[in-house]
């Protein structure tokens, strides 16, 4: 078994080489995210993939993470992909998949990022952070850091949810609350953390929480035997998760587990905050400050500008995509209306993305003969008191 096949660290936008044996956050050049390359050949996926492993970690060949010993995890990722035919059945559309992210440990897709970018600069001798959090980035980095015995520092909102809060605590973080978004969390950290004595792990503002969220693409396609949905419809504040999916089937095509990218990859927000479907009705290849966000019951999409805005909107263009803005009553309709229909409990922000789903079909983006993958990016138990 060979091990990890990372190669390499890249600017985004310049493309400059950083030394993948030290802590890099992003380029000093151009403020743009840095991103993990790896040394593609063409193979078959059983060369690669540990099929034992029912963890992301079956993917760790095309992870960054060398030396296995350095791997922080609490058994994220591998979630199921549900058939969810009644809902289908009902839209008129060929086939509908949920993306379960709600299974991961500390009950969200987080999970997954998190512990990639705290096994990473475990490897690169770092043990203590710091992340400004709509919740659930904070759960998972608290968890994360106490598993590694290592020390967080989560700064928050103070609309954020108490469940949030009390979670961290229980793991040991040090809990700022914040008044305003998580902009104003994100400087209040950046205040306190100012001879950097802290690891930042803010969204695309270290390389690594890109590659754990990347594992959601390769197991949605091992998942549907190699054959890519025809739409992805992703819940999209940071962006990460929707990024990083695009590049793991990138990675899939240069490795020729499959032959195209048949994939629209689509951006859901909230109408009282959408930087990202302002610049794509722009055609913008970047995200203005969405300067007075409103509160909301997805917190996770009251993020005013993405710090990897322009590898959003490069996402959405490559893949011919689109981004959907949705209202609060719209998610909660969702909400209800799935439930009863298949009896899931959507979070907020997987709430979202059903109802995106049906202003698409109802506009014709989507179309009958679609193969169509939503995310359900979290629990819903953490949002009662936004929700009940």
């Amino acid at each position: 078994m060979i091990g990890s096949m990372y190669t390499s660290l890249l600017c985004s936008q310049c493309n400059q080489s950083f030394d993948i044996h030290e802590y890099h956050s992003y380029c000093p050049t151009c403020t743009q995210p840095l991103v993990a390359g790896y040394r593609l050949e063409k193979s078959r996926p059983e060369n690669v993939i540990d099929f034992g492993n029912y963890t992301m970690w079956r993917y760790k060949k095309l992870l960054p993470v060398v030396d296995q010993a350095n791997i922080t995890s609490l058994g994220e990722g591998w979630t199921p992909l549900l058939p969810v035919q009644k809902t289908a059945a009902l839209l008129g559309i060929r086939q509908l998949y949920l993306k379960e992210e709600g299974n991961n440990p500390t009950g969200s897709f987080k999970a997954r990022g998190i512990s990639m970018a705290v096994s990473k600069a475990r490897e690169l001798g770092k043990s203590e952070f710091c992340i400004p959090t709509a919740g659930n980035a904070g759960s998972a980095l608290a968890a994360y850091a106490a598993a590694m015995s290592g020390v967080s520092h989560v700064f928050m909102p103070e609309a954020t949810p108490n469940a949030f809060r009390l979670d961290c605590k229980i793991m040991g973080a040090e809990v700022t609350s914040v008044q305003g978004s998580i902009r104003e969390a994100g400087m209040e950290m950046q205040k306190q953390n100012r001879d950097n004595q802290w690891c930042d792990i803010s969204t695309l503002k270290e390389p690594f929480r890109l590659e754990g969220k990347k594992t959601m693409g390769y197991e949605i396609a091992e998942q549907l035997a190699w054959s890519l949905p025809d739409v992805i419809i992703y819940p999209t504040g940071g962006g990460t998760g929707l990024i990083g999916i695009w590049k793991a089937f990138q990675e899939m095509l240069t490795m020729g587990w499959i032959d195209h990218i048949p994939t629209r990859m689509v951006a859901v927000q909230t109408t009282g905050c959408q930087p990202v479907v302002e610049s794509f009705e722009k055609g913008l290849d970047f995200c203005h400050l969405w300067t007075e966000p409103k509160e909301t019951i997805a917190n996770g999409l009251r993020v005013p500008k993405a710090f990897g805005d322009k590898l959003i909107m490069k996402t959405l263009y490559e893949s011919k995509g689109s981004a959907v803005a949705v209202t609060e009553e719209d998610m909660m309709a969702a909400m209800y209306r799935f439930g009863k229909t298949e009896g899931l409990f959507l979070s907020p922000e997987g709430a979202a993305v059903v109802a995106a789903m049906q202003s698409m079909i109802d506009k014709k983006e989507i179309h009958p003969s679609d193969r169509v993958v939503v995310i359900n990016t979290g629990s819903p138990y953490k949002y009662l008191e936004n929700i009940s």
